[in-house]
């Protein structure tokens, strides 16, 4: 990560295509998860961007253009991805950029809120499983403690080591993320399957095969998480 002002890149992404759209709209599970895709991709935020600009522009000089608004964001993937090589090729050559920050980009007082709101919905979903599933109940207890611990960092003097924390943040989410998915429902799985294959099934022509991969998983993700009212705990939910 070269920038810790990508915190807000999801933010950012997501408004820029409402205002593409001309529609302040809710971005869809599966937006999030293209969304997603293209973080851990290292996709850097400008090239997003860009991308989008040009697959709004190849969308209106096409057929289905005609009146019809772009839904998603699956098909603005490969003008994305497009943008971040062109991205990608103009950096060649480039002196790195030292990934720690001369001054903190938030405040410690808003990083600890959102940390302590985080575990405090933890608490809460551990409470509301805790009869029907008491390992999951189990792992999201350890998990708020964890984030309680984590705090201390926020504490402790001299330059905060964002990236550090976001080691943490990651290591955390990765542990309910396993959880979630080795204790869901065959029901739910096939519920979550079935959505995310209707959603997908006008682009995947469009996508390839690792992408798709990609989109499936974070979507799967997304849904367990919403199933449990449970937060993302990384600082790139935190803008």
């Amino acid at each position: 990560m070269d920038n810790w002002n990508y915190f807000n890149y999801f933010t950012e992404i997501e408004e820029y295509f409402w205002k593409k759209r001309g529609a302040h709209l809710l971005v869809s599970p599966l937006d999030w998860a293209i969304m997603e895709t293209w973080q851990k991709a290292g996709v850097p935020l400008e090239a997003a961007l860009k991308g989008i600009d040009h697959a709004f522009e190849a969308y209106q000089r096409s057929r289905r253009g005609a009146g019809k608004p772009l839904k998603s964001l699956a098909y603005c993937t490969d003008a994305v991805l497009d943008a971040a090589e062109e991205a990608q090729e103009a950096a060649a050559g480039a002196q790195p950029v030292n990934g720690a920050m001369a001054s903190e980009p938030f405040a410690r007082e808003e990083l600890n809120k959102y940390m302590e709101r985080n575990a405090r919905l933890l608490d809460k979903a551990a409470g509301e499983c805790t009869k029907t599933q008491p390992e999951v109940a189990n792992v999201l207890q350890r998990v708020a403690g964890s984030l309680r611990e984590s705090l201390t960092l926020l504490e402790a003097p001299g330059h905060l080591d964002l990236e550090d924390l976001e080691r943490r943040m990651t290591i955390l989410d990765d542990k309910v993320h396993a959880t979630l998915l080795s204790n869901a429902s065959e029901e739910l799985m096939l519920k979550i399957r079935r959505e995310v294959d209707s959603q997908l099934s006008a682009y995947r022509r469009k996508m390839k095969a690792a992408q798709l991969a990609l989109v499936e998983k974070q979507y799967q993700q997304k849904r367990l998480l919403d199933e449990y009212r449970l937060p993302r705990l990384s600082l790139y939910y935190f803008a």
